[in-house]
């Protein structure tokens, strides 16, 4: 481009006079920075909506080419002259990225440059359009960070799921083995063992379960998290299903001397539910219960329903759990008064495993407690019916 002599503050030489509107909507809008430029890409004019968005008085800028606006590496790559020689030759350039302030700020502005030409067709000069889009942009890079937070945190999850799955498969082949053939010991497979034999056998077989139901919860609370476990949703009587796990568990309780205590629990009192989770929810609740209750004390099974839904309460009268540990006992490996001389053992998974099943099947895991007097925990499932469903019958084809 050529050195053109620079014109006065405003002006623009060889425009017709029809350009008083260009000039009217410059000094007038006040939502968009509206310049002109000379051919050369000095700033030959500006609207108040440019000061604005740019920081500078008119003084400051009048006379200084319109690179001052891009950041360095914009400048160092001949982006602003680029953009002019494109607009002249198609006559117009549109572009968005990033601009300078004049306090250093960066702003993201939509811009768009137009060649202005007399009546002659010789370029005189350019108009400049800008948008401030900070706002948009800043709220795009927001999604975008945290979409990658969740695909970083999606793929870490696989892998921690995998990895626990991996882990748990590996080392529950030995302990399976570890624990038949301690068996087999136990029953005299290979001679007559005496006392002392017997009692060391029973501590490796009790290691043996206590490992291996760590493992097993590890294993679960991965198939949870990886959304692999299936659920076989039907009626299910849960009447029948404390039966069975009062049987389960009277032993621990009778080790500990305490008392299973059957509550209310209504014949056909029916669940929708998995039975198979329901019954591992269950005999966590009751296991958990006799662990962090004294010798002497009681343990209460019950159920019912309410309303649209059906419940297994199990009480105690044990430790209890203070105001503010009640939020964090479902999350994972939280133990409550877990320290390192207490008794009470396992991974801190069982609650955690145990809300999220019951989640998995529409319900919930809530729980009531006060320190030092016990607590209360509900399992709660959507009701069902003992009436199986009619089958339809197949149409003819």
């Amino acid at each position: 481009m050529s050195e053109n002599a620079r014109p006065g503050p405003g002006s623009l030489p060889g425009l017709p006079e029809s350009t008083s509107l260009y000039q009217l909507l410059i000094e007038t809008v006040r939502d968009y920075a509206i310049f002109a430029l000379d051919a050369d890409g000095r700033v030959v004019t500006w609207n108040p909506g440019a000061e604005k968005f740019k920081g500078y008085k008119s003084s400051e800028i009048i006379g200084r080419h319109f690179s001052v606006f891009y950041p360095p590496e914009d400048i160092a790559a001949g982006k602003p002259d680029a953009e002019l020689v494109v607009a002249e030759a198609e006559g117009r350039v549109e572009d968005e990225g990033w601009r300078v302030r004049k306090d250093g700020t960066r702003m993201w502005a939509n811009v768009v440059i137009t060649a202005l030409r007399n009546p002659e067709g010789m370029l005189v000069g350019f108009a400049k359009v800008t948008r401030d889009l900070t706002e948009r942009k800043q709220a795009e890079l927001k999604e975008r960070v945290a979409a990658m937070r969740v695909a970083e945190a999606e793929a870490a999850n696989r892998t921690k799921s995998e990895f626990l799955a991996a882990m748990s498969h590996e080392l529950r082949t030995p302990l399976n083995a570890i624990g038949g053939y301690a068996e087999l010991l136990m029953m005299g497979v290979r001679g007559e063992l005496n006392e002392a034999q017997k009692e060391d056998l029973d501590r490796i077989i009790k290691s043996q379960r206590h490992l291996l139901g760590i493992i097993n919860d590890l294993l679960n609370f991965s198939r949870i998290e990886a959304g692999k476990l299936s659920y076989e949703v039907q009626p299910v009587d849960l009447t029948d299903i404390l039966d069975e796990v009062m049987a389960m568990v009277a032993p621990l309780a009778a080790a500990k001397q305490i008392e299973i205590r059957r509550g209310e629990c209504a014949a056909g009192t029916v669940g929708m539910a998995d039975r198979s989770k329901v019954e591992q929810i269950v005999i966590n609740l009751t296991s958990n219960a006799i662990h962090y209750t004294d010798s002497g004390g009681w343990v209460s099974v019950a159920c019912g329903v309410d309303g649209e839904w059906a419940w297994v309460s199990v009480r105690d009268n044990g430790v209890g759990i203070a105001d503010e540990k009640l939020e964090t006992i479902f999350e994972p490996f939280v133990q409550v008064g877990r320290t390192l001389s207490t008794s009470h053992q396992g991974t801190g998974l069982g609650l955690a495993i145990s809300r999220d099943l019951a989640r998995a099947m529409k319900g919930d895991l809530v729980v009531e407690s006060t320190f030092g007097q016990g607590s209360s925990f509900t399992l709660w499932v959507p009701r069902g019916t003992a009436e199986k469903p009619k089958r339809k019958k197949a149409k003819k084809r």
